[in-house]
């Protein structure tokens, strides 16, 4: 029987069967192989293509550098830097079995333990290098585990010598794991100088200011690497590496001056700190293009670092709130009021300073002259309402140019009543502020005035003296341009010219007339009233030795917030040119809120001042002294060292100092002051002879001293003066500054320098 089983099963046909079966089967494995091979290559072609190139492919972005910004000397304001954007790719890190063998058990295990101390080591690594605190930590450490992505960012902006570091650490490691891509970093070499004109850049762009303005010209266009990598991870010849270079951005030359915006802020700061000021906030422009030359508006930022609070009115503010939700939002909102530039984007009631447009106008109608009167009583009846004079008892008869200088607002008052309200407005309108300026930055603001419609006797009575209308600063500044120049309205600007990398003018801003506003006989005469403004008025703080300077304070209340608060609060100007004859400059300076009620001209002039001698000297126009101004003059001090002492003493004889001996050797062997330096008329030149040792002492209080008694003290205390500010115009004038802080240890002869103000202060 088993005999004749095997005979059946091995019969012809039983093996035919079989071959059959296993034929089929064979062809069952290909159809399925050859339908998965179509399925992978038309269904999920594009899927592992993709799939395929982000494991075999490295696409790097190589990011445009962001145009420069210069001022009108090329000096860099802000400028872009390499740094690297450090990223670790997950799938790199793990280790795997080469591709063509058949892993053990044991095999992948070990690869495992391999791999999760190579991740330690990046963790441990990056952390300790790149300063994480424990959050960024976990979160690199969940990165590491992402083990089919090929980027993960770490840190952005690496600055290159950490950068290197970095690259050092992953080398000696064996980590290829660890990346770069070259991205920019925006850097302003001058912390907050002109942080509210030039703004701040975020991820996305431009944010504030220039930055913001100018965006799409200072952005350039991203390039790109792309690097083909083999199996095991490792770069593959360059000839498979494509890249599209990176075009950086186009540049802007400012119109702004360093030197004349760094004497603005200066004034501008130390006048708010000491006032404890809601802000203080300045424009100095070319009275003959519209150029800015410097802007400022305080309190301001430092744009390496714009979320901090810089001002020490809101620092103390915050500490004094306990709770945190409330502190974080009061927080926010002082970060938003260093972030805006008041010049430009808010608006105020001018004040006294609009009695020049008043009187511009009423000049070029012949409604008045230099010869009409007025008197001043102490105020004016105007229909039902009595408007009154900053003086109360009254000034007075006045002339026309009286009434500026002691800016007297019924005689304003009765000049706008001669002018009427259609010729009131055409002024109003002609002097530009019936629309923005046009100037390039952003957020310019809107003035709000009565359209001529809306005005009645009551209205056109207030208006006359500054009061009623709301103006922008920049509206201010580019219409007080037009009494500068001979009568023309500019269009103010402050970006000079575009160049591409390459240093090649693309484009050049040149100089826009909008209209002739006033004649140039009306501007000249305007001019010479504000110049007496200066010389006997309200602006005696704006004098400037060697130069003419016009000038015109103003005051108004701010009603609303006064109410608010139980007390007048103000906000204090002065708008000056210079020089009056033939001015270069104009500015506006504005104080508001100061915590003490005191007006532009004690405030705000002497700022002005200060900031009219540095442009003056920048400018290259030569001062022109009277013969008091010339007697008080400080000369350079002649260079004796070396000298006999008897040689040394004869010189200092021949140009009027006196001198000091320290020491008992017969040669010159140092001064104070040094031949380097300046020193005032009958002043005392310290000289050491042989190794006498140096001799200080501490520098006195010289506030609030008149000249005499500052001199006096200085004397004392064995140092000399220099005289600066206002020290030649009547009324009472002390010191308000000093070159040198109280208490300073300097050398005997050192020269302190002492600024003056009249104290004679009106809220006009």
């Amino acid at each position: 029987m088993k005999h004749h089983g095997r005979e059946k099963n091995n019969s012809p046909k039983n093996m035919l069967t079989r071959m059959n079966a296993l034929l089929m089967v064979i062809a069952l494995f290909l159809a399925g192989s050859v339908f998965r091979v179509f399925y992978l290559q038309v269904f999920r072609a594009e899927e592992l293509s993709q799939k395929a190139t982000s494991q075999q492919t490295v696409d790097s972005e190589i990011k445009a550098m962001r145009g420069t910004i210069y001022d009108c000397d090329g000096n860099v304001l802000a400028q872009s830097a390499t740094v690297w954007n450090v990223f670790i790719d997950p799938y790199a890190l793990k280790l795997r079995a080469k591709e063509g063998t058949t892993p053990t058990a044991e095999d992948l295990a070990e690869l495992e333990v391999k791999t999760e101390k190579r991740r330690q080591t990046v963790i441990d690594g990056l952390t300790k290098l790149l300063e994480l605190d424990e959050e960024d930590t976990q979160k690199l450490t969940e990165m590491t585990y992402k083990e089919e992505s090929r980027y993960e960012l770490v840190k952005k902006q690496v600055e290159n010598d950490l950068k290197m570091k970095i690259s050092e650490f992953a080398s000696k490691n064996d980590l290829n794991c660890i990346g770069y891509e070259q991205s920019a970093k925006r850097y302003y070499p001058y912390d907050s100088l002109a942080s509210t004109v030039l703004g701040f850049v975020g991820d996305d762009g431009g944010l504030y200011g220039l930055e913001r303005q100018y965006d799409d010209v200072l952005t350039g266009t991203n390039g790109r690497v792309i690097t083909v990598k083999d199996a095991w991870l490792n770069d593959i010849s360059d000839e498979y590496e494509t890249s599209v270079e990176a075009s950086d951005g186009n540049s802007l030359v400012l119109t702004i001056n360093q030197s004349i915006q760094y004497q603005l802020e200066k004034g501008l700061r130390e006048t708010m700190e000491e006032y404890q000021s809601k802000g203080a906030y300045g424009i100095v422009m070319n009275c003959n293009t519209g150029a800015v030359l410097a802007m400022a508006s305080l309190p301001d930022y430092n744009c390496n670092n714009p979320t901090k609070i810089t001002y020490s009115r809101y620092k103390k503010a915050l500490k004094q709130i306990k709770d945190k939700e409330e502190r974080e939002k009061e927080q926010k909102n002082y970060r938003d009021l260093q972030f805006k530039n008041y010049t430009i984007e808010d608006i105020y009631e001018p004040g006294s300073v609009f009695k020049t447009f008043t009187a511009s106008a009423a000049l070029e109608e012949n409604v008045v002259s230099l010869n009409t009167t007025y008197n001043c009583t102490g105020a004016i009846k105007v229909n039902e309402y009595t408007m009154k004079c900053h003086y109360h008892p009254g000034h007075g008869l006045q002339t026309f140019t009286q009434g500026l200088e002691n800016s007297c607002n019924p005689f304003f008052i009765t000049v706008g009543q001669r002018l009427g309200v259609h010729n009131y407005f055409k002024y109003f309108d002609g002097f530009g502020f019936t629309e923005k300026t046009g100037i390039d930055l952003p957020q310019e603001a809107m003035s709000s005035y009565y359209t001529e419609n809306q005005y009645s006797i009551v209205e056109l009575s207030s208006a006359a003296f500054g009061q009623t209308n709301s103006l922008t600063p920049i509206q201010v500044c580019t219409a007080m341009c037009a009494i500068a120049n001979g009568g023309t309205l500019m269009k103010p600007y402050i970006v000079g010219s575009i160049v591409d990398s390459q240093g090649k003018t693309i484009s050049k801003t040149n100089p826009t007339e909008i209209r002739q506003v006033i004649s140039s006989e009306t501007a000249a005469t305007v001019r010479q009233m504000m110049k007496s403004v200066v010389d006997n008025g309200t602006g005696k703080n704006g004098y400037v030795a060697g130069y003419s300077v016009a000038g015109k304070t103003g005051t108004s209340t701010k009603l609303s917030e006064s109410a608010i608060a139980g007390r007048d609060k103000y906000i204090v100007s002065f708008a000056a040119l210079a020089p009056s004859e033939k001015p270069e400059i104009t500015m506006i300076i504005i104080v508001d809120e100061p915590n003490q009620d005191l007006g532009g001209g004690a405030l705000c002039a002497p700022i002005a001042a200060q900031v009219v001698e540095e442009t003056m000297s920048i400018l290259g126009i030569e001062p022109t002294y009277n013969e008091k101004e010339l007697s008080s003059l400080s000369s350079n001090t002649p260079n004796v060292t070396g000298m006999t002492l008897d040689k040394a003493k004869e010189e200092l004889g021949y140009a009027s100092l006196k001198y000091v001996v320290i020491g008992n050797g017969g040669k010159v062997t140092r001064q104070c002051p040094t031949s380097a330096g300046t020193i005032s008329s009958n002043g005392t030149v310290y000289l050491y002879t042989d190794d006498a040792k140096k001799q200080t002492v501490k520098v006195p209080d010289f506030t609030g001293l008149t000249v005499t008694e500052a001199k006096t003290v200085a004397g004392t205390n064995n140092l000399n003066i220099e005289i600066n500010g206002n020290n030649m115009n009547s009324g009472t004038v002390v010191a308000f500054r000093q070159s040198v802080e109280k208490g300073s240890k300097v050398e005997k002869g050192t020269v302190i320098t002492v600024s003056f103000k009249n104290t004679e202060s009106v809220l006009d």
